[in-house]
């Protein structure tokens, strides 16, 4: 129970650098995409609309696959094999509905031995978990002649992904922290406002309805080309989240000569004191009222451990 509550509680989004977690996960498991049935779906054809998005999960998996081999960032990327309600089953520990700099969305945790489990037996630097669950959130939804809107309580389904290694630290997540500008996009909206009811009635009321489950599966059923070989269509729902997060994923591009300056600057960071006119006092402003959800774990030395810079070489550093 401790091992449990010491991962779980964990507000670190990013445990290693990005430039660490490139060298740390090579071999990527991904787990069939799971549905949290037990989570906020409101629809009144609850196991319908659960059964129709299983259905479509197991369709779309390996287009997810796909994009991640395609971000050049792991040696391997494979679709682990299983039922996917029987590993979630075993292995999910707890759920939470979180809301972390002003981004509301359902957050979960594994059980670390199981975990663990998991990632030796199938030869793997670490796992991808992603799961599809019901949220409801304050929303603002307008009509299609954009002049009316309404703002109100809207059911939708959302897709989070987390990667997790043997030990239960988390090396990545979506929705991304780390991002200056921070968002979950719905996966899917499960209601709309009736718009057109209101007009029909002449009155300023609008009904907010849930949307057919014929309606969802023709929405499902548009598709666009996969990124799989072959003439293969994958739907455009499960393709427009896969493309956030692959973009998540991508390794950053430098040129030559930002490699070379960028490995000057790490020099500078590990052994040169802070200057006094580099930190602007807008700068101190922000960092104090910025949550600490949002900040990402940075490894620095002490300052009594660095070694006295000499004169000529700050000005050296400053002509450059």
């Amino acid at each position: 129970m401790i091992a449990y509550l010491s991962f779980g509680c964990s507000s670190n989004y990013y445990n290693i650098p990005r430039e660490t977690f490139e060298k740390k996960v090579k071999i990527l498991g991904v787990a069939p995409i799971f549905v949290d049935s037990e989570s906020d779906i409101r629809h009144p054809e609850k196991e319908a609309l659960v059964n129709l998005i299983k259905e479509y999960n197991r369709k779309n998996e390996k287009e997810l696959v796909a994009r991640l081999k395609e971000t050049g960032t792991f040696f391997s990327v494979r679709l682990l094999e299983g039922d996917a309600d029987k590993l979630f089953f075993n292995t999910i520990f707890r759920r939470e509905r979180r809301d972390d700099a002003s981004v509301v969305y359902n957050k979960y945790f594994y059980k670390l031995p199981e975990l663990k489990e998991l990632v030796t037996r199938n030869g793997l630097d670490a796992v991808m978990f992603t799961v599809v669950s019901g949220l409801t959130r304050q929303d603002t939804v307008r009509s299609s002649s954009l002049i009316s809107y309404l703002e109100s309580d809207y059911n939708f389904l959302v897709m989070t992904a987390q990667i997790y290694d043997a030990d239960g630290n988390i090396l990545w997540e979506f929705p991304n922290f780390r991002e200056t500008s921070t968002s979950l996009p719905a996966f899917f909206d499960l209601q709309y406002p009736d718009f057109d009811e209101g007009k029909a009635n002449a009155t300023e009321k609008v009904d907010v309805k849930f949307k057919t489950i014929p309606g969802i599966t023709r929405a499902l059923n548009k598709a666009e080309d996969s990124s799989l070989q072959g003439n293969v269509k994958a739907s455009s729902a499960y393709v427009s989240i896969f493309k956030d997060m692959a973009a998540l994923l991508k390794p950053e591009k430098n040129f030559l000569w930002w490699k070379k300056k960028e490995k000057t600057d790490g020099r500078q960071n590990l052994q040169v004191p802070p200057i006094q006119e580099s930190v602007k006092p807008a700068q101190i402003k922000e960092e104090a009222v910025r949550p600490a959800v949002n900040q990402p774990a940075v490894l620095t030395e002490e300052p009594a451990k660095l070694q006295p810079i000499k004169e000529e070489t700050i000005k050296e550093e400053t002509i450059k």
